[in-house]
């Protein structure tokens, strides 16, 4: 059974079959379809559409309908082209021609994008839900980690001391924005589609608020040749997906470098680690890279769904049916990622000597311009004056701290002998006391408030 065969005398192309049917994929909108189905069936009974009795019969039959697909015994055809015929194919088969009046004033161009949009305002809270537990694997660790110091990089090159603590919680905040865009977004995926036919609206008396209400939307659409073709709501979602992956291929990168023998910042438990198949002694971060790569396809999914949309004429086109597919893909790949990553970073283990021992005077360079300001120097000559210290102990090879009074004050006679109490790691870092800064006390505020916005978040 198809829903358009009467206007032709031949069956499609059996290939021409196969690459219309998009069942493989929509497949995954079941129950949003008969969720929609339902609603739409009592808003044609509100219309005088649908008699009491039938309304009762085709509630009661989508209701089946729905029993069957969550506990796995609907059975597809070979005719079901997508998940709306099949739905319709089997309400017909178990309450007979009374089915055949639901479609009534009903287009698959608004009902696919109502399924469309209920699926991703019920699948946004899960990937919320799990970008939440990242973000607490991220602040157990920077509670763990104390004091704890650590060299802060700028270009891949040892920048200024800074607290692990605020390392860890720098990988924090940009998992806040992607949910704060995931919230934002949802407001936009709100808008009922339904009621706006193939493209120029119901000819029946549909009251859309109470459709909206029972479905769950806080809005409807406008215009109705808009509503059966926008598919902002699936880029943006693309983008937020895309954003996130950057976000987890940051995090992942550093893990794999500060994993290596060269840093060996931290090491990963076992159970998030693989071997060689010829190195008996290696011991690789496979989850982090495979973050990192898949956040490559998570950007490709964006750029090509934007690239489908670019040109499209009004209303729908059939090219719209290549919406879903990337964004099912990017959610199965982000909920497969985050849980591993959530369980390799709590059971990573910091290696603090290590971190302590990678922080040298020469990251405490700023700290010796800052010296130099104290004395009264414009901070722009204290720069220069300090980068002539640098080169010097450069070319003696020495550390800043080995330098000689004499040697500084042969610089500047700015130098007194208290210069050297500079080069204390944790006194540069106490300093940094700003609001957002990396000083203890600092450090411990942002995660005050960060576990206040938690508790708000679990009430």
């Amino acid at each position: 059974m198809t829903l358009w065969g009467g206007r032709f005398s031949t069956k499609l192309n059996e290939r021409a079959w196969d690459l219309n049917s998009s069942l493989p994929v929509d497949k995954r909108l079941a129950l949003q379809d008969v969720e929609g189905s339902r609603a739409w069936a009592e808003a044609l009974r509100n219309a005088g559409i649908l008699t009491e009795k039938e309304h009762m019969s085709i509630s009661n039959g989508l209701a089946a309908i729905k029993e069957e697909f969550v506990s796995g015994r609907f059975s597809f055809v070979p005719s079901d082209e997508d998940i709306h015929t099949a739905v319709e194919r089997r309400l017909t088969e178990l309450i007979g021609d009374t089915a055949g009046k639901l479609h009534t004033g009903r287009s698959r161009n608004d009902q696919v994008a109502t399924d469309f949009r209920l699926w991703m305002l019920q699948n946004i809270p899960v990937l919320e839900e799990a970008l939440k537990d990242l973000q607490s694997a991220l602040v157990e660790q920077a509670e763990q980690a104390g004091e704890t110091i650590m060299p802060g990089y700028t270009h891949l090159q040892r920048a200024q001391p800074i607290l692990l603590a605020h390392w860890w919680l720098s990988h924090y905040w940009p998992l806040q924005r992607d949910r704060a865009r995931l919230d934002d977004l949802t407001a936009r995926v709100s808008v009922l589609p339904l009621g706006s036919g193939a493209l120029a609206g119901v000819a029946f008396e549909i009251d859309r608020h109470p459709l909206a209400k029972a479905l769950g939307f806080a809005d409807i659409s406008q215009n109705s040749i808009d509503a059966v073709s926008d598919r902002d709501f699936a880029a943006e979602y693309l983008f937020c997906t895309t954003m996130i992956g950057i976000h987890l291929s940051k995090l992942s990168e550093q893990m794999v470098l500060y994993t290596s023998a060269e840093f060996g910042f931290f090491e990963l438990a076992d159970a998030f680690s693989t071997g060689s198949s010829l190195m008996p002694q290696k011991k690789n971060p496979d989850v982090f890279e495979l973050t990192r790569g898949k956040s490559g396809a998570l950007l490709g999914l964006l750029t090509g769904l934007l690239a489908t949309l670019k040109a499209l004429p009004s209303a729908y086109d059939k090219d719209l049916q290549e919406d879903k597919a990337p964004v099912f893909q990017a959610t199965d790949t982000l909920l497969a990622i985050v849980p591993v990553i959530v369980g390799a970073l709590r059971t990573a283990t910091a290696k603090p000597e290590r971190l302590r021992s990678a922080v040298d005077p020469s990251m405490l360079a700023t700290e010796l311009a800052d010296y130099l300001v104290g004395k009264g120097i414009p901070f722009r000559k204290a720069h220069e004056i300090t980068g002539r210290v640098v080169r010097a102990a450069g070319e003696r090879q020495v550390s800043l701290a080995q330098m000689s009074i004499e040697e500084y004050q042969a610089i500047s006679p700015a130098f007194e002998a208290d210069v050297y109490q500079v080069f204390d790691p944790m006194k540069s870092i106490q300093k940094r006391n700003a609001i957002g800064g990396t000083s203890p006390q600092s450090v411990r505020n942002q995660l005050a408030g960060i576990r206040k916005h938690q508790s708000l978040d679990k009430s």
